[in-house]
């Protein structure tokens, strides 16, 4: 079965009370047991699962081809699940160009675990060997990564993580399984930012781990989700589950526009820099040209004149808003350095650019009045 039909059916069961087209949201908090504790219809609690939940875990694992997902109640809340569980003394390999979250969870909290945290390029093939080769246990790729949109060849690290027996997690959240399939190149885990695309409305938060297997790496992160809690509210998982049916459908109109911005922004003489895969002279183009369907809706520019020429240019936008996060039907724009916190890593002249479903000429007028 094709990835647009699954988007559309997986998970997607008719009622079998009612017939219903659309699942039912089971809010329940508890379920009915018997006097020992024998689960009359499978479900106990809701922080262990609930059925709307299963619904969507099943969709999303059929959507990236793993064996099993677990829902979660943001992406970090899935990163942490994951990361916390790996076994005390772990070198944990960390892109050098990451999501902020994902750098403060490895300089702040997963030491505290006995897990440390070693930078590295993953868009670099000999560096990533030669960290292998210190004995890292696992390694967290973003591919594309935020927010430089460098790309890093899934399937040749797997290959050098797999021959020292370390793991692979992949951050999908930028290209969502329509665009990239981590798992079919190898890789043990797949992490989503459901709140993103999947979600799609900006509207909905949650995360997701699917994995290849379910096997004891799967068991050990579902046991930490049910103690420590950080589990997805249904009715989250029911606005999910709606997101998704319409996936494949909008991402191909996110990549057709993000494809005629990034030539735009390339042509003009106030921006000195544009960082999206999809476009022939970026130093990725290659390996994404050969493990993607197509090159995704975010990207990221860097305005000639720095800072201060970005943020002008960002604070004249009309159309586009100057917010965070991305993978909604509206455009959104970010100065990455500004939210950042107390130590901002991106450049300061870098705009990062979530490309919507509005019509592209209105989005190019909208920056090209901004950029003068």
């Amino acid at each position: 079965m094709r990835l647009e039909t699954l988007a559309v059916h997986a998970g997607g069961e008719p009622d079998t009370e009612t017939g219903a087209i659309a699942p039912p949201i089971h809010m329940a908090t508890t379920f009915r047991h018997g006097p020992a504790g024998e689960r009359v219809a499978g479900f106990e609690y809701v922080r262990e699962g609930n059925p709307t939940q299963e619904r969507l875990e099943t969709a999303l694992a059929a959507l990236e081809h793993g064996e099993a997902a677990l829902a979660f109640g943001s992406g970090m809340a899935a990163m942490t699940a994951l990361l916390e569980s790996l076994a005390p003394g772990t070198t944990l390999l960390v892109p050098t160009d990451c999501y902020t979250g994902l750098r403060v969870l490895a300089d702040e909290f997963l030491p505290r675990g006995g897990i440390s945290a070693q930078r590295v390029d993953t868009a670099d093939l000999t560096a990533v060997d030669a960290a292998f080769a210190a004995d890292a246990g696992a390694i967290w790729l973003e591919t594309p990564s935020n927010p430089q949109l460098r790309v890093a060849d899934i399937a040749a690290i797997v290959d050098c993580a797999h021959r020292r027996g370390a793991l692979v997690f992949c951050d999908n959240t930028f290209a969502t399984p329509v665009l990239q399939q981590p798992l079919a190149l190898g890789a043990d885990v797949v992490m989503h930012s459901t709140t993103k695309y999947f979600g799609g409305h900006s509207d909905v938060m949650g995360g997701a781990l699917v994995f290849t297997q379910r096997g004891e790496l799967c068991e050990r992160v579902a046991h930490r989700r049910h103690v420590t809690g950080g589990v997805l509210a249904p009715f989250n998982a029911w606005m999910t589950l709606r997101g998704l049916r319409s996936l494949p459908a909008r991402m191909h109109w996110h990549c057709a526009n993000a494809r005629r911005i990034a030539e735009f922004l390339a042509a003009h003489a106030r921006v000195s820099a544009v960082n999206y895969p999809g476009l022939p002279t970026h130093a990725g183009h290659a390996v994404a040209q050969r493990q993607m369907r197509d090159f995704g809706a975010m990207l990221s520019f860097r305005v000639a004149g720095g800072r201060d020429a970005a943020l002008a240019a960002a604070g004249r936008l009309k159309l586009i808003h100057n917010a965070t996060s991305l993978g909604g039907c509206e455009t959104l724009i970010e100065h990455r350095a500004s939210v950042e916190g107390t130590n901002p890593v991106s450049p300061q002249d870098l705009l990062r650019l979530s490309v919507g479903l509005e019509h592209t000429d209105d989005l190019i007028a909208d920056l090209a009045e901004a950029l003068g």
